[in-house]
């Protein structure tokens, strides 16, 4: 099977989106995904993060009931409360995985306690939110996680390999819950973006293939609606990620991005 057509891979068919989480409240391109997504009217959008302002005054301009509650994705003691908490209040059909933090490779190389935040962010926080999440959707027989991993997964590079090395994690553990999840009702959906122009990159040069959180967000809606299993943004990254694995390390090494 190429890899075009493992991306286009069929799983079951769309969720309704009645009920939504974002963990990860005030990423610009979890708020994309919802305003793609075009979900019903009345749906109620949660906004999980530790930026309350942000997310009252974002989730302000979202065409959905919204709401915000504090979430750190390193506080790891708390996530399993907070989603108890947030399911026992009626069944969520869509949890958006989005929480992410991009620090210098040079900073994290002066600071190894800043790097195991930032794996916390971006790897240990999902991990353990959604596993949490878990039984509650087995036991609704429906929803769907979407799990923003990146094209970084798909071999860590020399300029940001702590990063790289926590989106490997997070894509892998991400396959991994698809395959569990087969069967039950609730589905995975896997982004695999390239270089986001943003928040998060702001001042820093674009990467070739670079898309925006608009390109990041109207790509996950139309995944959400075909059912879907994994999404490259943009979609060549699929074929691109091919030449990636195969480079010779000596190669690979001589890159400076």
């Amino acid at each position: 099977m190429s890899l075009n057509a493992m991306s286009r891979e069929r799983t079951a068919a769309p969720v309704r989106t009645g009920r939504i989480l974002l963990l990860g409240g005030a990423s610009e391109i979890g708020h994309e995904i919802l305003r793609a997504l075009d979900a019903p009217a009345g749906s109620e959008v949660i906004l999980a993060g530790r930026d309350q302002a942000r997310m009252a005054e974002t989730g302000a301009a979202l065409p959905y009931t919204v709401r915000t509650v504090p979430f750190d994705a390193t506080d790891l003691d708390s996530h399993q409360r907070l989603i108890d908490g947030l399911f026992a209040e009626g069944p969520i059909d869509l949890v958006v995985s989005a929480a992410g933090v991009l620090t210098p490779q040079q900073e994290l190389d002066a600071d190894p306690r800043a790097a195991g935040t930032l794996i916390d962010t971006n790897l240990t926080g999902h991990v353990t939110t959604l596993l949490a999440a878990v039984p509650h959707l087995r036991a609704q027989r429906r929803g769907l996680i979407v799990v923003l991993s990146s094209v970084a997964a798909v071999r860590p590079r020399r300029a940001n390999f702590v990063y790289g090395a926590a989106k490997a994690g997070l894509d892998a553990f991400a396959r991994g819950l698809a395959d569990s999840l087969h069967g039950s009702g609730v589905r995975v959906l896997l982004v695999r973006p390239g270089f986001v122009i943003g928040r998060m990159t702001d001042g820093m040069p674009p990467a070739p293939a670079a898309t925006t959180p608009a390109e990041v967000g109207a790509a996950v809606a139309g995944a959400v609606r075909s059912g879907a299993s994994v999404v490259w943004v943009p979609r060549k990254l699929a074929v691109l990620s091919a030449g990636l694995r195969l480079m010779p390390r000596p190669l690979w090494r001589r890159l400076e991005r």
